[in-house]
């Protein structure tokens, strides 16, 4: 349907979660995963989230939004579509920037599950001590 059409492209990440985020000139519909927002996330302020640079730069309905998402938990998820969808905005007006970053919304959040190291039972948990 869109393949053909030109669209702004960004890649979002937070945690382990990774959005790969298409932005093409529509109506407003926004698509996660082949389902609606809607259907997609349960909560309404994952849904804000997600909306949040659109709502931003006053721009929501004039785009159709589509991506792909893996990774993460809901709320992972949701940063990193935020994050995607940011640079797509910033790739479509680069005047955008400075309001985008103001916002924070170009920062990507690092933090992510500490590997387990050997000898332990999680990153940081010991064995419990047994003096007998």
């Amino acid at each position: 349907m869109y393949e053909t059409k030109p669209y702004f492209y960004g890649t979002g990440r937070r945690k382990n979660s990774v959005a790969r985020v298409r932005v093409y000139a529509g109506t407003g519909k926004i698509v996660i995963n082949d389902r609606e927002m809607d259907n997609y996330f349960g909560l309404e302020t994952l849904k804000l989230i997600v909306r949040a640079p659109l709502v931003l730069l006053g721009v929501e309905g004039k785009y159709d939004v589509f991506v792909r998402v893996n990774g993460g938990g809901v709320s992972g998820q949701a940063g990193a579509i935020r994050h995607g969808l940011s640079r797509a905005l910033l790739q479509q007006n680069e005047e955008n920037r400075a309001v985008l970053k103001k916002a924070g919304f170009l920062t990507r959040d690092p933090r992510m599950k500490e590997r387990k190291k050997y000898g332990l039972k999680a990153a940081r948990r010991a064995p419990q001590f047994s003096k007998r």
